[in-house]
């Protein structure tokens, strides 16, 4: 008995031995630079895929069920709610059959839309999530740049997949209201924190947009695959299973986030740099700039959304399904814009704000047109107009917002993205609450003409960014634009670090200073660009 006792011993030691062996294969490679920052863009490529998915889904579910919810609350046919009155429904259904027995059936055998009051609902409940990351984001900028980008992404997860339970299990009008306001505050944390950690883990050109490229895509994904989706199972399974999926799958991007990054790890927070204040940076008049274009260019397809649908079907005669298509052909002129921008960046650098211009012009055309379309393959034209013009602006412009804090603050990214995320929040807030009170007001043609306008008015303003490639960090701007002198002891450590891994592209600085110039595939807060105050006041380092 002693012998196979030792054997079985000696077994199990070495499946314990080659198990540990393993996952510490795995765990290194996870922790290799190239790698870690690949999967990296893929949990942040699939939380704002999630994101998206969420903002969409509700399209076709929400309007059918509020009005669904508001039926069974005024009338006494509770066919899918509870039967809690059978008496009352017994008694009335003999009178009602003599006099008018067609309206019931009527209204089951075709969805039901909302009307009058309800409108209003579903309108708030849509800005609901905007609003909130409007009010957030402030916050949540700066609590990133504190932090470090990872445990606020998993916090943003976390928010996301309660919300999304909350979706499934509401049964109530408040109940939506708190879980569309939820999915706010857990986008401020996720959309922000993600695109700031692309940017961080990819601070080199044309990486970077090739990133935030990749990221836009899988955003424009999601907002198309997400009606049709949440459609199709709302009908075939029910309204839960749409967001039940969406939950599981952020769970998973979650527990995936976690192997990676270890976001939790004191290590993951220690020798971080202090950024800018997200005031100053709203005070930087070429972040400003910026962050007016991101909110034109999506003016058009905010206030559309929620407006386009009832034109259609009265100007047009819109059948169902082109009404819930209206919006698929346009994916792929924004995956076109994406694609074409990316590639133009990366041979024509110095044209950023030229993209973002034409971005603009194409924006404004195509906005100015869709009033004069008269069916629906006319109208997919200037859709797919507005869609390519908003891939050209965004692509071009949320690499300059990372650009532009290298060259005239410092290298942290929470608020600077955050303010990127205000200006869209502003777009899609106003949406579903003004558009249509214009389109009752003005008509559906005149707000048109005023987005369009907006929009090419405000492409020459873009013409202020055409010198911003040829900017370099100053040590003077920098001492200007921010409350304390940069920390030298943190420049040091970080290139202690890194010594023997990279190479500075201009040889080593003398004892005591700290290049600017330097390769590696490290992350932006891997790269020093601060300097210390007494020994680098007089210096004007080249960026790249």
């Amino acid at each position: 008995m002693a012998a196979p006792a030792g054997l079985a011993k000696a077994a199990a030691g070495k499946l314990s031995e080659a198990v540990g062996e393993r996952t510490r294969r795995l765990g290194s490679a996870l922790q290799e630079t190239h790698r870690q920052r690949r999967l990296i863009l893929v949990i942040v490529c699939v939380a704002l895929f999630l994101d998206n998915m969420l903002y969409m889904v509700i399209v076709p579910i929400v309007p059918v069920y509020i009005a669904g919810m508001h039926k069974g609350s005024e009338e006494d046919l509770p066919d899918h709610h509870h039967r809690q009155l059978p008496p009352t429904d017994n008694a009335s259904q003999p009178a009602n059959a003599t006099s008018a027995p067609t309206p019931p059936p009527k209204s089951s055998l075709k969805p039901t839309y909302p009307t009058g009051s309800e409108d209003i609902k579903i309108g708030v409940l849509f800005a609901s999530k905007a609003i909130l990351q409007l009010l957030v984001n402030p916050l949540s900028g700066p609590f990133i740049d504190r932090v470090g980008y990872d445990a606020p992404l998993l916090i943003g997860l976390g928010v996301m997949f309660a919300s999304t339970v909350m979706f499934a299990f509401a049964e109530d009008y408040a109940t939506l209201f708190a879980a569309r306001s939820l999915q706010g505050l857990g986008s401020a944390f996720a959309d922000t924190s993600g695109i700031a950690m692309i940017a961080d883990k990819y601070p080199e050109e044309p990486e970077r947009s090739r990133a935030l490229g990749v990221a836009l895509a899988f955003i424009s994904f999601g907002s198309l695959v997400a009606p049709p989706f949440g459609g199709f199972l709302y009908q075939f399974a029910g309204k839960r299973y749409p967001f039940l999926v969406l939950a599981v799958v952020s769970l998973l991007d979650g527990f995936l986030l976690m192997l990676v990054a270890k976001p939790f790890s004191v290590k993951a927070r220690e020798n971080l740099p202090v950024g800018t204040p997200i005031h100053r940076l709203m005070l930087d008049p070429y972040i400003a700039v910026v962050a007016g274009a991101l909110t034109t260019c999506n003016i058009p397809l905010a206030f559309l959304e929620p407006t386009i649908a009832n034109w259609m079907k009265e100007s047009m005669g819109a059948s169902e399904w082109e009404m819930g298509l209206t919006w698929l052909p346009a994916f792929f002129p924004h995956v076109l814009g994406v694609y074409l921008t990316v590639k133009l960046a990366a041979r024509y650098p110095h044209l950023q704000w030229f993209y973002g211009a034409l971005g603009l012009v194409v924006i404004g055309a195509s906005s100015c047109t869709v009033p004069a379309c008269h069916n629906f393959g006319q109208l997919v034209v200037p859709l797919c107009g507005i869609c390519f013009g908003i891939a050209l602006v965004d692509t071009a412009l949320l690499p300059t917002l990372a650009f532009l804090v290298d060259v005239r603050h410092v290298s942290v990214y929470g608020s600077v993205y955050a303010i990127a995320d205000i200006s869209y929040s502003v777009a899609y807030a106003l949406g579903p609450i003004v558009a249509s009170q214009i389109v009752h007001t003005l008509g559906f043609p005149q707000l048109n003409l005023g987005m369009g306008l907006a929009n090419l008015l405000y492409a020459p303003v873009l013409l202020l960014l055409r010198n911003v490639c040829y900017m370099t960090p100053s040590r003077s701007e920098q001492d200007v634009l921010l409350d304390e002198s940069p920390k030298g002891l943190y420049d040091t450590i970080r290139l202690e670090e890194r010594l023997g891994k990279d190479k500075p592209r201009h040889g080593l600085p003398p004892e005591g200073e700290v290049s600017l110039g330097w390769e590696g595939e490290g992350t932006a807060q891997d790269r020093p660009r601060a300097l210390s105050g007494e020994e680098s006041s007089d210096y004007d380092y080249e960026y790249n």
